[in-house]
């Protein structure tokens, strides 16, 4: 047993109301200690924004240029995200389990690039989530889509099954080849998502009106970083984007498929946590360009 504890004089601070601190991210004020928690580690509590590397593109896509070797291009790159968005499957088989990164899994799926990509169904349990230690799951909404129904129960199932284990679910709105990618279909399909539950939401940019879709939507916005561009415009957009209101970028093919992913995703957290000028950040890109090195070793 301790010792008892005989001190006369203590210190209670009873002049000092108890601090009960705002939760620093948007629209997550009423959530579950665990929940905030998680996001928390999602997102960085300093700057309020987030650098998640996407390599998730092999669950419809197959083995696509820069993730053939998940192992040799993208494991490098962990320590310099903020989280990591992938599947199951690559976490469990690739991704080393001493890693302190946490990780956003893909949670929806079913149909491949041969196929209607809105027919997805939920491709994994919650309980699994939490078996790996995640800190949120990721489904696809396709608004506008032939299954657009189905993607939204999709994601309003797995929003049910992560509050009862505190677990964030990030919407994510998916663009069909019919549907236009405006400032008014991204402010649809994001507050659809945020109205029916999601916790954050992963769009596209758009140069015309993207501050409406940021200000419209109740939680917060990260932007897919797309197709690959040359490094200054995608060190632009992103610079944009979070200057219109986006809480952080999840970044893939931008980062991967750069000529050097680690200078890449340096440069590109300068510009989404400390608000680096692009012209700077390609400066810093190019610096860093010349230090580093892909491992290609077998």
């Amino acid at each position: 047993m301790p010792e008892a504890d005989n001190a006369e004089e203590k210190s209670y601070f009873e002049d000092i109301p108890q601090r009960n601190s705002a939760f620093f991210l948007k629209g997550a004020g009423a959530y579950d200690w665990g929940m905030q928690n998680r996001l928390a580690r999602v997102f960085n509590p300093d700057s309020g924004k987030t650098v998640m590397l996407a390599v998730d593109h092999g669950y419809f896509m197959g083995p696509t240029s820069g993730l053939e070797r998940i192992d040799l291009k993208i494991v490098p790159l962990v320590p310099y995200t903020d989280a990591l968005f992938c599947t199951r499957g690559i976490l469990r088989s690739v991704v080393p389990a001493a890693t302190r990164t946490p990780n956003v899994l893909r949670a929806s799926g079913g149909p491949s690039i041969l196929k209607e990509l809105s027919n997805e169904q939920i491709a994994m349990d919650m309980e699994d989530a939490v078996r790996l230690n995640s800190c949120g799951v990721g489904v696809q909404v396709f608004v506008g889509g032939e299954f657009e129904t189905q993607s939204i129960n999709n994601m309003t199932r797995l929003v049910d099954a992560g509050y009862r284990v505190g677990l964030p679910v990030l919407g994510v709105t998916a663009v069909g080849k019919d549907m236009v990618r405006d400032a008014k279909y991204f402010r649809l399909a994001t507050r659809i998502c945020a109205e029916l539950g999601a916790q954050m939401v992963k769009t596209y940019y758009v140069p015309e009106g993207f501050e409406t879709v940021t200000a419209s939507c109740p939680v917060p916005i990260v932007m897919a970083g797309g197709k690959k561009l040359p490094e200054i415009d995608a060190l632009t957009m992103a610079y944009r984007a979070v200057q219109e209101g986006a809480a952080g970028v999840d970044m893939g093919r931008n980062i991967f498929q750069s000529d050097s992913p680690v200078a890449m995703i340096q440069a590109v957290r300068k510009v989404v946590h400390e608000a680096m000028k692009p012209e700077h950040a390609l400066e810093l890109f190019r610096t860093l360009k010349s230090e580093f090195t892909q491992p290609v070793e077998a």
